[in-house]
């Protein structure tokens, strides 16, 4: 077989991951699968990224660096899938890492299915120890359930599956799709959301193939700044998209809706005082769209008790639930 027809395009963003980044790229070189392309989009890094990259580039002939300027994660991989070569495409952030059978794994079962994407489990690792003991396990395949479009919006993206790395794609079935730029939060969940419209089969593996890393510095254990309003956007224009799909859907994709923005607003809340009343306007804009989206027949009742009174509580006393989350939170 040519080996273009069976080239994987692996596509790596990373900002300032000097730490991590040489580690990230080695699991993937040690991929029991061997024919793959490695694109490394350098986003904006101050750190000494750039010079790891350097290094990685001279090491692997399959390395290609692409150098942006602080775009975001979704200018990155959309960099990326411009430049991929391969027939079958992947995503990996910079601080997670691979299982060395992992790519070869989801590409003998979309070979097996004829699916036009395959996901994995992860599992989590926060130190090398755990990292070396999962690699030492025999990850096994376990079993495999395949979907259509329809199943896979019901029974996986809305179940919390919306993560776009984890999985491989074929190149074809993206064709000219990208993400949308300019969010920093859900990017990947849209990404997934509009893809379903393009392909006939998805396929979920039970098996825990990719290395997520339990970063202290993520994302999500980053202070509340304005771009974690993007949580907001991101899910607004997910309900958009599912209405457009399924109506009947919208009390599910609501429940989600106010679930994140109740993060959102838990976010503003673990503030000290006096910056949060530099961010009223982003309480405001939570509580709006909260009372809004409470309305939608059957989205309270699928959040938990515990969710639906935090719901009620903030909808009604945005202040004192600010105040109370965050006396909590300390």
């Amino acid at each position: 077989m040519d080996s273009r027809e069976t080239l994987i395009s692996v596509i790596v963003p990373v900002h300032n991951g000097q730490n991590y980044l040489e580690s990230c790229i080695r699991s993937i070189e040690n991929q029991t699968c061997g024919n793959l392309e490695v694109i490394i989009i350098n986003d904006g890094s101050v750190d000494g990224t750039v010079d790891v990259c350097g290094a990685l580039q001279a090491a692997y002939d399959n390395v290609h660096v692409i150098t942006l300027d602080d775009r975001g994660v979704s200018a990155a991989r959309n960099a990326g899938l411009d430049r991929a070569a391969g027939v079958f495409v992947t995503f990996v952030d910079a601080d997670d890492r691979l299982h060395p059978a992992m790519l070869q794994t989801l590409s003998d079962c979309m070979t097996r299915t004829g699916s036009d994407i395959v996901g994995c489990r992860f599992f989590q690792w926060s130190d090398e120890t755990e990292w070396e003991q999962a690699v030492r396990a025999d990850a096994a395949e376990g079993k495999t359930v395949t979907y259509n479009a329809d199943g896979y919006l019901r029974d996986c993206l809305l179940q919390g599956n919306s993560r776009c790395w984890s999985k491989l794609y074929r190149r074809d079935a993206i064709g000219d799709m990208r993400f949308r730029e300019g969010l920093s939060i859900g990017e990947d969940m849209l990404f997934v959301l509009k893809l379903l419209a393009r392909v006939r089969r998805i396929t979920e593996m039970d098996y825990q193939g990719y290395g997520y890393y339990q970063n202290p510095q993520g994302a999500i254990n980053r202070p509340f700044t304005p771009r974690y309003m993007d949580q907001i956007t991101c899910w607004r224009l997910a309900r958009e998209e599912v209405r457009r799909t399924d109506q009947s859907l919208d009390d599910r994709v609501s429940a989600l809706y106010l679930m994140g923005i109740m993060l959102t607003a838990g976010k503003l809340a673990e503030l000290p005082a006096a910056q949060r009343k530099r961010y009223e306007d982003c309480v405001l804009t939570c509580r709006r769209e909260l009372r809004e989206i409470r309305k939608v027949p059957g989205a309270c009742m699928r959040l938990s008790a515990g969710y639906r009174l935090k719901v009620l509580f903030f909808s009604l006393f945005p202040r004192g639930y600010m105040c109370a989350y965050h006396l909590w939170k300390r």
